[in-house]
């Protein structure tokens, strides 16, 4: 009796859950992205072209050896369906008095759409005694990335649309954009960000996406309204000396690929629970 008892309650609490679709086959659809082949920035070696699978290579190489260091791994399901993947990846490494640290992590769309990165950030907090020159980091930052799109409030910003480094009419050679880095923005140049048509400033759209969630449902909004297709944003600020850089954050965003993964996604999801939930076929009655 109490073992009838007991299957009888499991199967009322498991006819109370979610339906989940076992037998759902994903077809991937890859979304577009803001980046092209020849212009692909990447931090540390991983891009909005690299998949959850590719980007955990590199977390694991980079921070390998690193006893200290606290990995998360975020899996969600997509949908109702019993598909599973990774949502994001931050790796932390703590920082030190003989110590620099660092964080890495990444936001990946969902299986339907690829499982692409869509917002990679790395973080940097230099030890007192390694902390490298000003003009030593914006070289690097340079030499890697080219010319920024505007550059002040301790902020190198590359601004991208239809493939290309957008130009404000500023042109940033290292000596002019180290000048610039600690200055505002120059409001001249930092207005031709917005757009004619209501989009805002792609410089505005960082600054609130880094403050929210790093899901797609809770930066889509940000991404739908940026006057842009991707951003690469490097903040150098000021350590012990005036002359060397504490610490170190680059943040990549590509804004057309949110955009496009969220339509994608939906439509997977639509197809999902209509094979789920299949539309009575039957027809009228002869009268």
């Amino acid at each position: 009796m109490l073992r009838r008892a007991v299957f009888a309650t499991l199967a009322i609490i498991l006819a109370s859950l979610p339906a989940v679709s076992l037998a759902y086959d994903i077809k991937p659809k890859d979304s577009a992205t803001a980046f092209t082949a020849k212009m692909r920035p990447d931090i540390l070696g991983i891009s909005t072209d690299s998949t959850a699978e590719a980007a955990r290579a590199i977390f694991d190489a980079a921070f390998k050896g690193r006893l200290d260091t606290k990995t998360d791994i975020q899996q969600q399901r997509f949908g109702n369906t019993a598909v599973s993947y990774i949502a994001g990846l931050t790796s932390n490494f703590p920082s030190g008095t003989k110590q620099t640290g660092e964080m890495l992590s990444t936001s990946f769309t969902s299986p339907a759409s690829a499982n692409r990165a869509y917002f990679i950030a790395r973080n940097l907090t230099f030890a007192p005694d390694q902390q490298p020159s000003r003009n030593e980091m914006i070289k690097q930052v340079m030499d890697k990335y080219g010319a920024p799109t505007i550059v002040g409030d301790q902020h190198l910003y590359y601004v991208y649309r239809a493939g290309k480094i957008v130009s404000v009419g500023a042109k940033y050679k290292e000596p002019t954009a180290l000048e610039a880095l600690d200055r505002p923005l120059d409001p001249k140049a930092a207005i031709k960000l917005d757009g004619d048509n209501g989009r805002g400033s792609c410089v505005a759209a960082v600054k609130r996406s880094l403050a929210k969630e790093k899901t797609l449902a809770a930066m889509l909004d940000e991404a739908k309204a940026a006057n842009c297709d991707g951003t690469l944003s490097v903040q150098l600020t000021p350590g012990a000396a005036a002359d060397r850089i504490g610490t170190a954050q680059f943040t990549l965003l590509d804004f057309k690929r949110m955009v496009s993964a969220a339509k994608i996604d939906g439509d997977a999801l639509a197809a999902e629970s209509k094979e789920r939930n299949p539309a009575p076929q039957g027809t009228a009655p002869k009268l």
